[in-house]
């Protein structure tokens, strides 16, 4: 008997959160590899807010999901059959698998890495993996922080954010102020990873408190939410701030309801600068920053969380946690 493999579709376009409307599973068989090819048994998902708009029918820098398409995603499995000799049978490979038990990689430039031997798989879906790269290369090369300097990072108990914070502390910064949902959360920044100070946002308006911990201003803010806390931030720059404009979470379920901006022109008043950026523009530099990360995790500097969800059929349950609040750390599905 052929054995069988599942794999999770997008079944309609979501208008809000995603559920079992939105994703419909399958079952097909376990494909065979062509020239070129490898198949890969998916062990882990990297669930990250950028899924969710890949499944909008909009522009972006990757193209739209198509209905009926396995829900795009990275991930790591091992290979179990190939014809491709840089993914020999046994290797981990970290790649774009998707949804699925089964993914096939081919030997286009970029499809797939190999993850050297005893890598903890959660580690290299987090700060080793796209996450870390995000928050190493955002900071540094967009935010270019100085010695003394005031950065606050919103979605700070995030994959991201959290790893942002201590790069920030690694690099000098005086005042890291992070802003999180809920009192666990920001006692978690503050004690275990070394923030100097943290905004539950859940417990009032975040403006206030910003102008009482920043009172020279924000030197960096480092935006993962949009939305009224980048509008909050906008409001106490320092001058010659630098934004890093890196998510906007919090509009991917009501894009077309997001509220507009009314602190930009201080950008103009603070002669500050707000970027956005692709952690793809950066790819010819991974081993870099990987080299540094692993050294700060290796001293203790860095540390990380992650939040494992156990099945592939709790992928979208796992995604929905991003928009809810319901993780610290990394979110991973674990198949």
């Amino acid at each position: 008997m052929t054995e069988q493999s599942r794999r999770l579709v997008l079944a309609q376009r979501p208008s809000g959160m995603v559920d079992d409307t939105i994703v419909r599973v399958e079952t097909v068989d376990v494909p065979e590899p062509g020239p070129g090819e490898a198949v890969v048994r998916v062990s882990h998902l990297s669930i990250d807010p950028t899924i969710r708009t890949w499944m909008d029918d909009a522009p972006g820098y990757l193209p739209p999901i198509e209905i009926d398409a396995v829900i795009r995603s990275g991930g790591l499995g091992t290979v179990v059959a190939s014809q491709n000799d840089h993914f020999p049978v046994g290797a981990t490979i970290f790649g774009m698998v998707g949804w699925q038990d089964h993914a096939v990689l081919d030997d286009t430039p970029g499809a797939g890495q190999v993850v050297p031997d005893g890598m903890d798989p959660t580690a290299v879906l987090s700060v080793f993996g796209v996450t870390g790269m995000t928050a190493y290369f955002g900071l540094l090369d967009i935010g270019q922080p100085k010695e003394g300097d005031t950065v606050v990072v919103s979605g700070a108990a995030g994959a991201t954010g959290s790893v942002v914070g201590q790069i920030a502390k690694i690099k000098g910064a005086a005042n890291v102020v992070g802003i999180a949902g809920g009192p666990e959360k920001c006692a978690w920044l503050v004690d275990e990873l070394g923030f100097d100070a943290a905004i539950d946002y859940k417990a009032g308006p975040v403006g206030p408190q910003l102008r009482k911990l920043c009172p020279d201003g924000i030197d960096i803010y480092f935006d993962n939410v949009g939305g009224e806390i980048l509008d909050a931030c906008l409001a106490n720059l320092a001058l010659n701030a630098r934004i890093v404009c890196c998510g906007a979470i919090s509009a991917y379920n009501d894009r077309g309801d997001a509220p507009g901006l009314k602190n930009y022109f201080s950008l103009i008043t603070r002669r500050a600068r707000m970027e956005g950026f692709l952690i793809l523009d950066f790819q010819d530099r991974f081993a870099e920053a990987q080299g540094d990360l692993f050294g700060w995790v290796l001293d203790g500097k860095i540390k990380h969380a992650v939040h494992v969800v156990d099945g592939l059929e709790h992928a979208p349950d796992a995604l929905n946690l991003l928009f809810t609040g319901g993780n610290t750390g990394k979110v991973i599905v674990a198949l």
